[in-house]
């Protein structure tokens, strides 16, 4: 057995600490290696034992996530942080925050902490897959293999009717840098899934629509796709495309998760094959799993094109990988030169 991923705790809720080492305690990799109830604790623990990720409560007495996380960028810029943050407004706002200052990913708190199968079962889906991956990344340069698979024909002039973003772990950032390179308005439809709870997907929105030139809003059933537009998924919806009687509308369901994801990517990417066709440019920017892949499979199959972010521009380098390694992407580019391909690629 290999050593065990060390975690340190950063939670004044004493029912979170005991739920978290409840459930880790069943874990053969991955152990709490300590608890603090507050910051100032947690920067002591960190000095003293070098833990492998810290998993940080958002609101702290005497020094809470936001104060801490700039405190442990400027000591231990190495170190993974995981913020884990309550489903709400301000859970949502504040998370955001801490992301755009340094913070790896996040997890949100069951909504009845405390136990029962449902809270042990999202902590085990939301926030241990996490911790394992945030654990692995080392930052450096692309390692792409020789063994790689030929790319797929680079075709530039290939028309293109939508854009369509897929991202999950590293994404929020990514997605405010790439709509921030794009300069201009856009000539086609855009629509965006980032695996995201509920309230999230909103207070992102707004966050993309302030922080650059674009108007962004979270998908309504029956919205028409126009040029120009930029729909979000919403949290807990898949969102999907279909046919209107005033051309492509937006489809909102709540059907079975995929890969413990909804919204996923690949609902969103089968849809818009049926229908856009040859005439379609996807972008798998910086996540971790595997979504997207069966989707820009489905991409290739009719025509369309799809372009991923590099390893060393993401922050896991597992949705654009998959698609990388399966010959699907016709470029692998970092992130600061994603938005002049895709105004390349554009009408």
């Amino acid at each position: 057995m290999g050593k065990k991923i060390r975690v340190i705790l950063v939670d004044d809720s004493a029912v979170v600490r005991r739920q978290l080492q409840s459930i880790l305690a069943t874990e053969h990799d991955i152990e709490i290696h300590s608890t603090a109830i507050h910051g100032r604790m947690a920067l002591d623990m960190i000095e003293q034992s070098r833990p492998d990720v810290v998993v940080l409560d958002v609101e702290m007495p005497i020094m809470g996530g936001i104060e801490t996380l700039k405190m442990i960028r400027k000591q231990a810029s190495y170190l993974p942080v995981i913020m884990y943050s309550s489903l709400t407004s301000h859970g949502a706002v504040v998370t955001l925050e801490a992301l755009a200052l340094g913070a790896d990913d996040y997890a949100t708190k069951p909504t009845h902490l405390g136990g029962g199968e449902d809270a042990t079962s999202q902590v085990r889906a939301g926030l241990l897959p996490k911790i394992r991956a945030c654990a692995r990344v080392k930052r450096r340069g692309s390692q792409l293999s020789a063994m790689m698979p030929t790319l797929a024909k680079n075709r530039r002039g290939q028309r293109v009717d939508l854009l369509a973003i897929g991202a999950s772990t590293g994404g929020p950032n990514a997605i405010v840098s790439l709509l921030q390179s794009i300069t201009r308005p856009l000539p086609v439809p855009v629509v965006i899934v980032q695996h995201m709870p509920p309230v999230f997907t909103q207070i992102f929105a707004e966050r993309l629509s302030s922080q650059t030139m674009h108007r962004v809003r979270e998908g309504v059933s029956g919205e028409l796709l126009k040029a120009g537009d930029i729909w979000i998924a919403p949290g807990d919806y898949h969102m999907e495309v279909q046919r209107g009687s005033g051309g492509v509308v937006l489809a909102l369901n709540q059907k079975e998760k995929i890969r413990f994801c909804r919204p996923a990517v690949d609902p969103l990417f089968r849809s818009l094959s049926e229908i856009y066709g040859a005439n379609l440019l996807a972008v798998i920017l910086t996540g971790m799993g595997n979504d997207g892949l069966q989707g820009c499979t489905d991409i290739r199959a009719v025509g369309g094109q799809s372009i991923v972010q590099d390893e060393a521009s993401s922050v896991v380098w597992g949705m654009p990988g998959v698609v990388a390694k399966a010959g699907l992407a016709e470029q692998i580019l970092p992130l600061s030169q994603l938005g002049a391909e895709i105004l390349r690629r554009l009408p």
